[in-house]
């Protein structure tokens, strides 16, 4: 009872987030800023004697007043404090009709994918500061050092200070102009979701959902731009997925052993309508919505057409050569040719080289698929070394479905 307690208050707190931080960061003129007194409103939230009902007006009244005795208190120090007591503080915004103007998590994921941050210090912005998520999950979840995701987003806040001078969100061209960058991000939120957070303990903690709000954000937001639709499309179909991909026991499941029927059907139908209108349009999240809308028509593992998707995979990689991509292609490739009797040589080839090269994930992604490629073929001895090589690596579920494939070969 009181994990299920404190798990519902950890939801809310992740919930608010966002609007808290929005609020706060343009009230402070700086995203450091509202993010610090956001969470000193949290921690005061949860010292309260009774639950806080309304924690995004509560905890964004008292981050302005923490705020503004700060400000007093520098004036003082400083002795500069007479035009501060000339200017009334600003009214808090009304959280509802903030939240009626626009989605606060995607305004704060525009703010995050300024043009002045890399790749890396976008994700690592967007996934504490969109996302909620404390700086050690953000490293454990990215395979970095802790220290890293510390040192990348204060790199991040300093960059954004430094370039547009205080909090600001952007509007009209420069929206635009982001959002490659913005679908960038939120697919790898996605994508470590798929990756690191298969099976979340809770909602708080439940970075898929996070990425479908976000996505479903960024989809209203550009409604005639079909990437934004495919972007949703795939977020949606891996989702309607997600109910299917364990057993009783929390381990994951191959494709082949799913029980298609746990499936999401709502949710389903809703990623297939999206994937069908964007398909052709030829860019890359279009491609990949086809490529799992392939997956979730086929009535089975067997009725899988790996030929048409290993297809799709190749114009993938022509126009997005990443590690994570060629993997995928090589593991299509793979599949195509043992349905069709064909020649394994190339695509094993290709794994082995990606063991060696490309981001730790896709090394490992690689060597998965190396291993499950010598399972399938017989050589179920030399598949458990691999495996064994591999599971102290690997998120609970997927080394859970890899103890039980080293037992069932017989290799303990």
């Amino acid at each position: 009872m009181l994990a299920a307690a404190e798990a519902s208050m950890d939801a809310r707190f992740r919930r608010a987030w966002p609007s808290t931080v929005r609020q706060l960061a343009a009230f402070a003129g700086s995203l450091h800023a509202g993010e610090e007194l956001a969470a000193e409103a949290f921690a005061r939230a949860l010292e309260q004697p009774r639950p806080v009902e309304d924690l995004v007006a509560w905890c964004t009244t008292v981050g302005h007043r923490l705020h503004i005795d700060a400000a007093r208190a520098r004036a003082v120090r400083d002795r500069v404090h007479g035009e501060l007591a000339r200017q009334p503080p600003r009214e808090a915004a009304e959280p509802a009709v903030a939240a009626a103007v626009e989605d606060d998590r995607y305004a704060l994921l525009l703010v995050a994918c300024d043009p002045a941050l890399g790749f890396a210090n976008r994700l690592v912005l967007a996934l504490r500061v969109v996302c909620g998520l404390p700086t050690a999950r953000i490293a454990w979840h990215l395979g970095i050092d802790p220290r890293a995701a510390s040192a990348r987003l204060t790199r991040a806040k300093r960059a954004l200070a430094e370039g547009a001078g205080g909090f600001r969100v952007p509007e009209g061209e420069e929206r635009a102009e982001r959002l490659p960058a913005v679908l960038e991000c939120v697919a790898a939120v996605h994508a470590v979701s798929q990756r690191d957070a298969l099976r979340p303990a809770d909602a708080a903690d439940d970075l898929g959902r996070s990425a479908l709000t976000l996505a479903r954000a960024v989809r209203a937001a550009h409604p005639d731009e079909p990437e934004a639709a495919a972007l949703l499309a795939v977020v949606l179909l891996a989702l309607a997925r997600r109910p299917a991909r364990f057993d009783a026991h929390g381990a994951a499941l191959p494709l082949d052993e799913v029980d298609r029927s746990r499936w999401d059907r709502p949710m389903l139908l809703a990623g297939l309508e999206l994937a069908a209108a964007t398909a052709g349009s030829g860019g890359r999240f279009a491609l990949e919505a086809s490529i799992a809308a392939l997956h979730s028509a086929a009535p089975s593992a067997e009725a899988t057409d790996w030929s048409s998707i290993a297809a799709l995979h190749e114009r993938l990689v022509a126009i997005r050569p990443a590690p994570a991509a060629r993997v995928a292609a090589a593991v299509a490739a793979a599949r195509s040719a043992l349905g069709a009797g064909g020649d394994l040589g190339p695509a094993t080839a290709a794994l082995r080289a990606l063991e060696l090269e490309g981001t730790a994930a896709s090394r490992r992604d690689a060597s998965l698929a190396l291993a499950d490629l010598e399972w399938r073929t017989g050589s179920r001895r030399a598949a458990a070394a691999r495996y064994r090589a591999l599971v102290d690596a690997l998120p609970g579920p997927v080394a859970a479905f890899v103890r039980r494939r080293i037992r069932d070969a017989g290799d303990d």
